[in-house]
């Protein structure tokens, strides 16, 4: 599975920044006031990418599968949750400061003693806990001191006896969960590659213990899969598994599942052998057992997790990636994004030749009968020729023309994205044709 060729890179990130402000993906978060430094909004086309992203993830990863269930747990857990799960004494990054230039850096990112951007003599490190402190009630005193979750990970184990008793589910079987999770990342960057405010896609997998290196695996395959399956290119996906002393302290094993970025291969999921580490120390510090009780074997025991951990913000940036494409037409540019059907943002732009009447109600009627189908966009400003380079920019696989026979003959005009191709069909063969072609 994993590339050793260094694959070529489809685009910059300034482009990418670029073409999410213009067409509307995603914005700096409280620009007329200046920006907050690593947070994003999703405009209106980039909430469409980003929740068709998590949908295709939902279908294959929850509802496809009999050994999967969903849940959503809230942001704001018991203090104890983490204090078990060894967040407030463990979940720290190393930092220093420049005593010069004042920034401050990842002690661990550093490759050379001084301040990388200046020369100056740096601090001794420091650890720094990642997690987000905030109060509940009126009084901000220790009592009250809450977190905002760092992954959505606990959620799903201190509710492993609910699930299992309200499903009455067997091993081997899963609980998935799209939430938002926040660290207070020392260095963020790369625009929506790493945040302080981000989704997870994530899935705990409970498992008989010395079954585990079985799933673990099979894990690895569905999720890289599903990556390539989704229109990632193989040359821009690898695995990299992680190194002993990278391991968290409660992994048996790790791998990333990487993606060619412009800034070079990144994480964009991480595969963990959890053991049995989260049960068990749930298990002590409520005091109410974790435990599977197995009608086979007739024996409790404390199951082992596989967890796949994909962030949602990550997958959409990587999907807006490797779908750009810049070709050569005529004197100028073409800009297209290839995303397959299911993950594009609009499936079909409906566009009258002119704004003269019989074509623009004939449009307008057309383009509500299509919503009722698919996320469908009208547009009828400027020229034709801009109009479909509008929609290949973002992405849309089908532009239907209305023209001056359409009202007479009732046809259309098909035009596909990624050919350009054109052909003329019948109304009433309009969707049935768009339906085979969108799947």
């Amino acid at each position: 599975m994993e590339n050793e060729k260094m694959p070529t890179a489809t685009t910059t990130m300034e482009k990418i920044v670029s073409l999410a402000k213009r067409r509307g993906f995603i914005f700096q978060s409280s620009e007329i006031y200046g920006g907050l430094n690593s947070c994003w909004d999703y405009g209106p086309l980039g909430v469409e990418l980003k929740n068709n992203v998590k949908q295709a993830w939902w279908r294959r990863m929850i509802q496809g599968r009999e050994d999967m269930v969903g849940q959503d747990s809230s942001i704001l857990m018991h203090p104890k949750v983490w204090e078990a799960s060894g967040h407030l004494e463990g979940f720290t990054d190393p930092l220093v400061d420049c005593k010069k230039c004042k920034q401050r850096f990842r002690a661990d990112h550093l490759t050379t003693p001084n301040c990388p951007e200046c020369g100056g003599e740096l601090t001794e490190a420091r650890n720094f806990n990642l997690m987000f402190k905030t109060f509940m009630g009126p009084v901000e005193d220790q009592g009250a001191q809450v977190y905002l979750r760092p992954e959505t990970a606990q959620g799903i184990f201190v509710n492993f006896q609910n699930v299992l008793t309200t499903t009455r589910k067997k091993l081997p079987f899963g609980v998935g969960q799209i939430g938002k999770s926040f660290r207070n990342e020392i260095t963020p960057g790369n625009f929506t590659f790493r945040t302080r405010e981000f989704e997870q896609m994530e899935i705990e997998y409970f498992v008989k213990p010395g079954t585990d290196e079985e799933y673990y695996q099979h894990w690895i395959e569905e999720r890289y899969n599903w990556y390539k399956e989704m229109g990632l290119s193989p040359e821009r996906l690898r695995l990299r598994p992680h190194d002993p002393e990278e391991l968290a302290h409660y992994a048996k094993a790790c791998i990333d599942i990487e993606y060619f970025f412009p800034m070079g291969w990144s994480e964009l999921e991480g595969i963990a052998n959890r053991t049995d580490f989260d049960l068990k120390r749930h298990s002590e510090y409520s005091g109410n057992k974790m435990d599977y009780f197995d009608h086979e074997t007739n024996e409790h025991y404390t199951p082992y997790v596989i967890e796949p951990s994909a962030g949602a913000d990550r997958a959409t940036l990587a999907f807006l990636i490797d779908a750009y494409h810049e070709e050569p037409d005529k004197d100028e540019t073409r800009v297209v994004l290839r995303f397959r059907p299911e993950l594009a943002p609009i499936k079909v732009a409906v566009l009258p030749l002119s704004r003269k009447e019989p074509l623009i109600a004939m449009a307008k009627e057309l383009g509500q009968e299509l919503r009722r189908h698919w996320n469908t966009e009208y547009d009828d400003a400027k020229s034709i020729g801009r109009r479909y380079r509008r929609q290949d920019e973002v992405g849309t696989p089908f532009c239907v023309t209305v023209d001056f026979q359409s009202p007479e003959e009732r046809t259309v005009t098909v035009r596909e994205r990624d050919t350009m191709d054109q052909t003329r069909i019948a109304v009433d063969e309009l969707v049935p044709f768009l339906r085979e072609k969108l799947g």
